[in-house]
This record gives structure tokens, sequence and C-alpha cells, in this order.
């Protein structure tokens, strides 16, 4: 029998200790919501698939979740993947994660069916747009598909949950997609050097080009001045998506602490980051990471003061000043 907690921690510990926060089904289904998304994924991310297998399989993925195809036919085409990469036993395990999907009550199983979909769609159409992004909108668009969908689906399951949260749904949405996009730029500014690897750039065209330097010159360090232009622009630009984050877990009833604490911790490790990512070469030469003691101090200040939306904003504003960041608000 399959265990999803330790299936989940297998392949995000940090995201783990959020999941552990919420109440029951709430923490089931977003459980196996995650685990779905892992799947799109791999598919999307994997090191040893070329473009075009990527948008096959994304597209098969995206059939199975609509019931339309048998997951073998999925599971049988990744034997010569890496079957003891934690994240690529995720995908073999497809089946039994879509089976397990069929346990929840209609309501649940539909909305994470749809945005699992969703994103695994806008994830195979960026696979065949890709490796560039020109625009500042075009980096919207997807973050949007990979992250804001998933800001939808996590504010369904909390609505399902709490009628007190599903009354403030209408105003949740929007945010909710800005809570999604402003993890997800960060993510952008973390493995900005690994995804050159990879070929990717999700750096705007537009901002390298307002810095004067190319992608390939973004990477050296004799380019420091301008580098740190770029990265300084997407701080901005995370800060921005952060604080209506911020404005998201504020707008749940203080009642709710474990979907507030869920909510608030990946918002905090972000501005945490972003923190020590401004004016910070590193986030270019290799990658800027927190400790483990800004992780438990974060933890355990917001559990015992998380409760209010004034103690939020101020310690949202204290860890931006640290970096230097001015906040927008």
């Amino acid at each position: 029998m399959i265990n999803y907690a330790k299936m989940l921690e297998s392949v995000s510990r940090t995201f783990t200790l959020s999941v552990k926060q919420l109440p029951g089904i709430v923490r089931d289904s977003i459980t196996l919501a995650y685990l779905l998304l892992r799947v799109s994924d791999i598919l999307e991310d994997n090191e040893v698939m070329n473009p075009a297998r990527k948008v096959k399989l994304l597209n098969l993925w995206n059939e199975i979740l609509d019931g339309k195809t048998s997951v073998e036919e999925l599971t049988s085409q990744l034997n010569d993947l890496d079957g003891d990469d934690p994240e690529v036993s995720v995908a073999k395990n497809a089946g039994v994660l879509v089976d397990h999907l069929d346990s929840f009550p209609d309501e649940i199983r539909d909305s994470i069916k749809k945005h699992v979909s969703n994103t695994t769609e806008g994830m195979a159409r960026w696979q065949e747009k890709g490796p560039y992004i020109q625009t500042e909108e075009e980096m919207d668009d997807y973050m949007h598909e990979v992250a804001g969908r998933v800001g939808y689906l996590i504010t369904e399951v909390f609505a399902y949950h709490s009628p007190k949260i599903a009354a403030k749904k209408e105003e949740l949405m929007p945010l909710s997609r800005e809570y999604g996009l402003a993890l997800q730029t960060v993510n952008i500014l973390r493995g900005m050097k690994s995804d050159y690897e990879r070929g990717w750039v999700f750096t705007p065209q537009e901002f390298l080009d307002e810095a004067g330097i190319s992608r390939d010159q973004l990477f050296e360090k004799e380019n420091e001045h301008k580098a740190l232009k770029v990265i300084n622009k997407l701080t901005q630009k995370a800060e921005r998506h952060l604080r209506h984050g911020l404005e998201y877990i504020a707008a749940f009833p203080t009642h709710q602490h474990r979907i507030r604490l869920a909510c608030m911790w990946p918002l905090f490790f972000a501005v945490k980051t972003l923190a020590l990512s401004q004016n910070n070469i590193e986030v270019i030469l290799s990658e800027v990471k927190m400790s483990r003691d800004d992780v438990k101090d974060i933890m355990s200040t917001t559990m015992l003061k998380g409760w209010s939306n004034k103690w939020l904003k101020k310690y949202y504003n204290d860890i931006l000043s640290e970096g230097g960041i001015k906040p927008a608000y």
C-alpha cells in the first residue's frame, strides 16, 4: 500500500511541512493533488527527454486525467527513466495516484482533475513554445500555467472544507493566482543557473535588454553589475506578487490558523529568499538558500503570532527590510 505522505516527503520536504498542518481531508486532497502535479513536472523537467517527447507524454497524461486513455499508456513509456529518482518514482506510480483520486468526494475530485489537467496542457504548450521568454507578460503566462492554477486548486479545496472560506471565494481566487505567481517568481530566481544549464531562461528578454546584457552574458562573472540589475528587477517583480499573496492569507478567517500557516510558510520562505537575493550575485553564480535556522525561526514565530493580520504585515516588511527591499506598500 502506498504511503502518500512519505512519497510527498521524498520529493519536497519543505512543502511537506506545510501540508502536515492542514486538517483531515484538506491535507489528503492537497497531498494527492501535489503528487499528480509532480507527474506533470517530471514530464516537463526531465533532463533525459527531448521537448517533442515531453509534449507527447504531457498530452497523453492529460488524456488520462480526462479519462480518455489508460494510465498504462503513460507508465509503459517511462521504463528508460531512473526508477531510483523519487520524482520518476512518482510518475511511475501515476496509476495508483489516479485510482486514489476516485476515493475523494466528487467536488474535490473534479477540481483536482480540472486544474491538474489545465496545468499539464499549459506545460505542453510551453514545451512547444520555449525555451526563451520575451516579455514579462509571457513570463506571467508561463507562471500562471505552472503555479497560478495551483492557487485556484488549493482555494477550491479550502472552500470545500470551510463555508466561511467558500463565502469569500470570489475575492480569494484572483489573490490565489498572485500567490502562485509569487512563489514561482522566487523559484525562477533560485533556479536561474540550473535552468540555464538545462537550456531554459525564464528571465524575460525585455529585462535583459533593459540591463544591456544577453542571456549568455548574464551568467559571466565579469558582467556582475548588469546581472545585478536583472536580479533586482526580478526581486521587485516577486515582491509585487508576494504582497498580494499576503493579502490572500490575511483574507482567510483567523480561526483557520492551520490553513493560514500552511500558506504562510511557503510565502515567508519566499520572502526570506527574496531578501537574501537582493543585490546578491550568488543568484547567478550558484543558488541562494535559506538556512535551516531561518526555516525554524519562520515556522515557530508564525505559529505563535500568525493569528494577527497586523503582525503578518509587519513581519513581512521586516524580513524584506533585512535585504534592503522597500515593500511596495
